[in-house]
């Protein structure tokens, strides 16, 4: 697996990962969001350069040219409800005609102390994968459960011509993770990637839970 860590490069996308990562910035749920949404769309647009595209020509007023282009109708862009919302806002900011899938895969402790977590997937809605450019978008890569979880949902309904994977912040776990339960052609893209967990399975130093800064706080 292919893994590509913006961190390691001087560009926009450190300066909105500061400011999501800023306690202070995190009390406006609105900028909070739309950092999110821009890391997402810088993304895309860095992911869009590895793609195919095709010569379409176009008439001008005056003319005729040949254009590459991209054809989106062969690209489906996935989420993991509900933090990757935003984050699934800036990719279809960038690719505004994809194919869209949504998958609620969510992580439950599964005991006491809260230092063990399972993997719960509820829902589905997506066309078939089947010889689409997938692309499967998700803030958080801590454990790589949900991810891994999504993958193989998503993969049930046709197997995609190649599959990209992207995360606001990861973890050397959630990248081994990944590494171990999906193909070796697929890429990850990452705008950080932290150095662990803590004992709750929170990624450190991280920014704390995505959805929760994005649309407050859960039961």
């Amino acid at each position: 697996m292919k893994v590509i860590n913006f961190s390691e490069q001087n560009s926009v996308i450190n300066q909105y990962m500061a400011e999501v990562r800023d306690k202070s910035y995190q009390r406006n749920r609105l900028l909070f969001r739309n950092n999110i949404e821009r890391i997402g769309l810088m993304m895309a647009y860095e992911l869009s350069k590895t793609l195919t595209y095709k010569p379409r020509t176009v008439t001008t007023p005056l003319g005729t040219i040949d254009v590459p282009v991209l054809r989106e109708d062969d690209l489906l862009l996935a989420t993991v409800l509900r933090a990757g919302l935003p984050f699934h806002e800036g990719f279809l900011r960038v690719f505004d005609h994809a194919h869209n899938a949504f998958v609620s895969a969510y992580r439950m402790y599964t005991n006491r102390e809260h230092t063990e977590v399972g993997i719960h997937t509820e829902y589905m809605a997506s066309p078939s994968a089947k010889g689409k450019t997938l692309i499967i978008v998700d803030p958080m890569l801590a454990t790589g459960g949900s991810m891994v979880a999504a993958y193989d949902a998503l993969l049930a309904t046709g197997r995609p011509a190649q599959v990209h994977i992207a995360c606001v912040i990861g973890t050397p776990e959630g990248v081994k993770m990944l590494e171990d339960n999906v193909a070796d052609d697929v890429t990850l893209w990452c705008a950080a990637i932290d150095p662990g967990m803590n004992e709750h399975k929170f990624i450190v130093p991280g920014f704390g839970d995505c959805g929760d800064l994005c649309y407050g706080e859960k039961l």
